[in-house]
């Protein structure tokens, strides 16, 4: 590798230019005493280290580059982005089982002749993002991502040896003998996040390509409108990396409080960051300096349950997800008040998932609690209620439930005994009603709070069941920030960056959370690391590109 000390001299129409009318600012002003050492010799340059800054090295090399190098702000310690701490789903489109077997690892040829899983079509997965975020993304990103999505997870099994397996333990319940998926989402990765980045790492290694971590992007270097090099902070000086091409792939800004306050709002500066603490808008402020357009919605984020008794500023390496608490469903949510505040059965868990901590977060002092009986807690996943993960309240009655919850921070324990009983009677009433219908997870069966003679101010849609069985359960939860929405626009072809004007960036591409316009208010589980995977490998070709390759 060649080193020199150089000077950048930028034309005079590049360089940094104002903010935008998003009025969405970043201070770039880390600099070093010394001129910048400047490295040349690279086909691509990844800034951020995840799942989708690895699929774009890889598919960089893979389409001929031969010197890509990923800068990582994280440590090797924190290594794997937001990637890490996922469950390592993959939502996708398939033709239903037989279309999935030939990626997965777990399935024997008598265990699939009990497996059902329904086909899930373009038209399904481009509906579903499209009706959680009320026609707002932008579709033909949207409608790109998906009509990829397939071959980019054939593509992480074949190519980069990604441990696909189908997701019993999430998305599946056994009714009547047979194991029957739910939601859209089959595929999953052994181990979830961990498995999926250990794969990533693999990959690269045996790609060549290189990964320095503690080494944070500062600044793009633009010249004449082309983004030409990154500038970098490696051993305590300034480097810039010279290279036809730059990818970011570095998150959004879900870990900055203030960034949070700023745009999502008051009070989400107490949300409990679940994943990566090096996501601090530091993509976004680069490319706004540069002239790229910011998109999406900047009032919008992905915010689930999340445990409300463990660290808040970043995620837990060990126990990563399982500190998600998705268990509503099978029960009800209370605030501090014992009022219910949402339809905990609106739709299957991973279409509501994501807007229930911003849910939670509005509530009086920002947490609530789960509550279920004896008749549903047989059925929580024991990754995320499991003795050894989660602080429970186990009481022999539901008086004895209120008084343990208010030492917790209940504070109305007779709302919370109204809300019980109301609720039960609701449930009742609808059952009177309708005698036919039975509890079934892996469906919307219908069991509601709703009847001609009894309904509730605050619905429950589906899989409503009394809570009248000791003993009984309760969790404390809170609002688990994942990623923001808003974002950069890019080129749905080619993940291009696009600029104010609308026109693409040379030499810069984006993928991952920072890509802007795919997500509005809401989210369906499982689309993260998909579309991450899809516009990192156009952003990885679209380098190669560039490069000559």
């Amino acid at each position: 590798m060649r080193v020199t000390v150089s000077l950048i001299i930028t034309c005079p129409m590049g360089g940094h230019r104002p903010p935008d009318s998003t009025g969405f600012t970043f201070a770039h002003h880390l600099s070093s005493p010394r001129a910048p050492m400047e490295l040349t010799d690279f086909d691509c340059v990844v800034v951020g280290g995840g799942h989708a800054g690895a699929s774009a090295a890889l598919a960089a090399v893979e389409s001929g580059c031969v010197n890509v190098l990923i800068v990582e702000k994280a440590p090797n310690d924190w290594v794997g982005g937001n990637g890490y701490f996922t469950a390592g789903a993959f939502r996708t489109v398939h033709g239903g089982l037989p279309d999935l077997l030939s990626i997965v690892r777990n399935v024997t040829p008598e265990q699939a002749q009990k497996i059902d899983i329904e086909p899930y079509s373009i038209d399904d997965f481009v509906g579903d993002i499209m009706h959680l975020g009320d026609n707002k993304p932008d579709v033909v990103l949207v409608e790109t991502m998906v009509c990829n999505s397939r071959d980019a997870v054939e593509w992480l099994a074949k190519a980069v040896d990604v441990p696909f397996i189908l997701s019993f333990h999430r998305q599946a319940y056994e009714v009547g003998g047979r194991q029957k998926f739910w939601g859209g989402v089959a595929l999953s990765v052994q181990d979830g996040g961990k498995g999926l980045i250990k794969a990533d790492m693999a990959a690269l290694k045996k790609a060549g390509v290189n990964v320095w971590f503690e080494t944070p992007a500062v600044r793009l270097i633009d010249e004449c409108g082309e983004a030409t090099g990154v500038v970098v902070r490696k051993d305590g000086r300034e480097a810039s990396l010279r290279a036809p091409s730059i990818i970011l792939a570095c998150g959004g800004y879900e870990a900055s409080a203030e960034l949070r306050m700023k745009h999502l709002g008051a009070g989400w500066e107490r949300a409990r960051v679940r994943g990566t603490p090096f996501n601090t808008g530091d993509g976004i402020g680069m490319a706004q300096a540069v002239g790229a357009k910011l998109v999406g919605d900047w009032l919008g984020c992905h915010s689930t349950c999340w445990d409300a008794n463990v660290f808040a500023d970043a995620g837990d390496r060990k126990l990563s997800n399982q500190y998600t608490k998705s268990g509503y469903p099978l029960g009800i949510m209370v605030n501090i008040d014992g009022e219910r505040f949402v339809d905990e059965g609106e739709d299957f868990r991973n279409y509501t998932y994501a807007k229930c901590g911003r849910a939670i977060l509005s509530q009086p002092e920002g947490f609530a609690f789960q509550v279920w009986d004896a008749n549903m807690t047989p059925f929580l996943r024991k990754e995320e209620y499991g003795d050894d993960v989660v602080e429970k309240i186990i009481t022999s009655s539901i008086e004895e439930l209120a008084d343990k919850m208010a030492e917790h921070g209940l504070r109305d324990k007779a709302k919370f005994l109204r809300t019980i009983s109301e609720y039960n009677s609701a449930v009742s009433r609808h059952r009177l009603e309708n005698p036919s219908l039975r509890w079934a997870p892996a469906v919307k069966d219908g069991l509601s709070t709703q009847s001609s003679t009894q309904s509730l101010t605050v619905p429950k849609s589906n899989w409503a069941v009394p809570i009248d069985t000791a003993p009984f359960l309760a969790v404390k939860v809170a609002c688990g920030i994942t990623f923001t929405f808003g974002g950069l626009a890019i080129d749905p072809d080619t993940a291009g960056v696009l600029s104010e004007a609308g026109r693409p960036i040379p030499g810069l591409f984006c993928t991952g959370e920072l890509v802007g316009n795919l997500y509005y208010s809401n989210y369906p589980g499982a689309c993260g690391l998909t579309a991450g995977t899809v516009f990192g490998r156009k952003a990885g070709l679209g380098a190669a590109k560039r490069a000559g390759k």
